[in-house]
């Protein structure tokens, strides 16, 4: 099966890191392109390009003020990774729980033993 577009799929988009670390400024304001690529060590047209992909996921908004173009975060698209990541939550439960009664298992095993030697 072919892979989705990077342009078309949040999960393919955000798999870049330098797109997550993006994702992570963003979540302190509105900030334009040069002071991203400054942070983040890239040249300029390397982060304008992530950012048109993060735009097209709809993760990023822009905002124009007089000349200058604004990037803020749409965390509204990333509800399919919400969603997505959100499924395993029972399952980390369910571990969570069975790790805990075994603990609690052993405890009382060490307890009877402690009692036992005493």
């Amino acid at each position: 099966m072919p892979r989705a577009a990077t342009t078309s799929d949040t999960f393919n988009a955000i798999a870049e890191p330098q797109r997550r670390e993006i994702l992570e400024l963003l979540k302190d304001g509105e900030r334009p392109v040069l002071d991203l690529a400054k942070e983040l060590g890239i040249p300029q047209p390397s982060a304008s390009k992530h950012l048109r992909v993060l735009r097209e996921v709809q993760l990023v908004r822009v905002r124009e003020v007089g000349k200058q173009r604004l990037y803020g975060l749409d965390a509204r698209g990333l509800r399919p990774i919400h969603e997505w990541v959100g499924g395993f939550a029972e399952f980390w439960n369910e571990s969570f729980d069975r790790l805990n009664n075994y603990v609690q298992e052993l405890k009382s095993e060490a307890q009877k033993e402690n009692a036992d030697d005493n």
